[in-house]
């Protein structure tokens, strides 16, 4: 049985586990039923398994049994050159769901309240899971280790920071000499990857800013300092300030997502305040973004004259996409999937992801695989991070499949040969 085969069979396994997670998502850093069912998974599989300690992480790793390669040896078909004996790969999905209100009214709808898989989190875990039963079939074929990262805490509490604290590169007693990830969008055709050398996803940082001026009475505003007009001012002004400072083939976003003022329509608040996310390419460009923010805040407070309180918070680093990696990826998912399931991106993307932080220190690649159901337009249909975002179960096999080809190309399983050598098939 081919390797693609051997996932689509593992098919109603994977779609019941993502289901599972689906139903009962967990947010933040601390997944304990999500992790409880990811080691569940695993068990039986002949892994080294650990957890994490600040966060309910898993690192399982898997241990090749076709003897290192020689030392100074190329990885077969990567573009990187020479690897040492016995390399590592590592492998990456993150866990964590959204703050959000499901409204898709599916069969398995979140049933935690303000909870809810909605940037398919959940696919991620099952195509990761697929992939660790896809490789442990075949780990005589393995000539170095794999290392499975199950990360809680993407969705802006950098659990890829702590787990990176927590020795996850050290995992297999040497580095990773690449990784690789995959990211489910609402953004693509079915079932198809993409992903871009470079500059592929941005940096990001946070603003939260407080307004303060003088309470009082909604009949008297003369009598107070009202900080709700600054405070829309404010908002616009941010607007204006970025359009008119950066270059317009420069990208960089400054986005408001929540706004905090009053209680009641006849009261005039004491303060008032929001929170933003910024965005750039690059670590100067965010720098820049930053000191526009704030001298812009304090213009418009002190026109007003308001006291202003400005907090700034460091958010990830921009993704960085291996060149030789993207194309080793493009690769052997043309092999795999045929040429027509890959797509070179010409644009970088302004989410974030904190899988930045692991490819500032391991070259890898992360790749986008389309998940929309069949008969919605990419353009109209809800994207990720919505209430009614949905992604089509059919892609999880698609995505392990590759997961795991990936690692058995980069370890020598085709020994001395290409993505393009020897097919695909992979004999269980």
């Amino acid at each position: 049985m081919t390797l693609l085969a051997d996932a689509r069979s593992l098919a109603p396994d994977l779609v019941r586990l993502r289901r599972e997670l689906h139903r009962r998502p967990e947010t933040g850093l601390q997944l304990p039923r999500t992790q409880e069912a990811v080691l569940r998974e695993l068990d039986g599989l002949g892994l080294e398994v650990r957890t994490g300690r600040a966060l309910t992480s898993v690192v399982a790793v898997l241990r090749g049994s076709a003897g290192g390669a020689p030392a100074g040896a190329a990885g077969p078909g990567h573009p990187g050159g020479p690897v040492a004996a016995a390399p590592a790969v590592l492998l990456r999905a993150d866990l964590d769901a959204l703050p959000l209100r499901e409204r898709t009214g599916l069969a398995h709808v979140s049933r935690v309240p303000d909870a809810m898989h909605a940037c398919g989190h959940d696919l991620h875990a099952a195509m990761l899971v697929g992939a660790a039963r896809l490789l442990a079939e075949r780990r005589h074929r393995l000539a170095g280790d794999v290392v499975l990262m199950f990360q809680p805490g993407e969705e802006g509490h950098d659990g890829a920071r702590l787990m990176l604290e927590e020795g996850l590169l050290d995992a297999s007693g040497r580095r990773p000499v690449a990784a690789y990830a995959l990211h489910a969008t609402t953004g693509g055709p079915l079932g198809t990857f993409a992903n871009r050398a470079g500059p592929a996803l941005a940096g990001s940082a946070g603003l939260t800013v407080t307004l303060r001026g003088t309470g009082g009475h909604s009949a008297w505003p003369q009598a107070a300092r009202d900080p709700i007009p600054a405070l829309c001012e404010t908002v616009i002004a941010l607007q204006s300030a970025v359009t008119r400072s950066f270059d317009p083939f420069e990208p960089v976003v400054l986005g408001v997502g929540v706004l905090r003022a009053g209680t009641q329509a006849n009261i005039i608040p004491g303060t008032a305040g929001f929170e933003a996310t910024l965005r750039a390419m690059t670590d100067r460009a965010l720098a820049r973004l930053r000191d526009l923010a704030v001298r812009t805040c304090r213009g418009v407070a002190a026109a007003h004259g308001l006291e202003v309180d400005i907090e700034y918070a460091e958010g990830y680093p921009a993704t960085l996409n291996d060149a030789g990696e993207a194309a080793f990826v493009g690769a052997v998912v043309a092999e795999l999937h045929g040429p027509e399931r890959f797509t070179a991106g010409e644009r970088p993307a302004m989410v974030s992801d904190d899988i930045g932080r692991v490819l500032a220190e391991v070259p890898g690649v992360m790749t986008s695989l389309g998940a929309l159901p069949p008969g919605l337009d990419p353009a109209l249909a809800a994207p990720n991070h919505s209430p009614q975002a949905v992604f089509d179960d059919a892609v999880i096999p698609d995505g392990a499949a590759l997961l795991a080809e990936l690692a058995l190309r980069r370890l020598g399983a085709e020994r001395g040969a290409g993505p393009s050598a020897a097919g695909i098939a992979c004999p269980r």
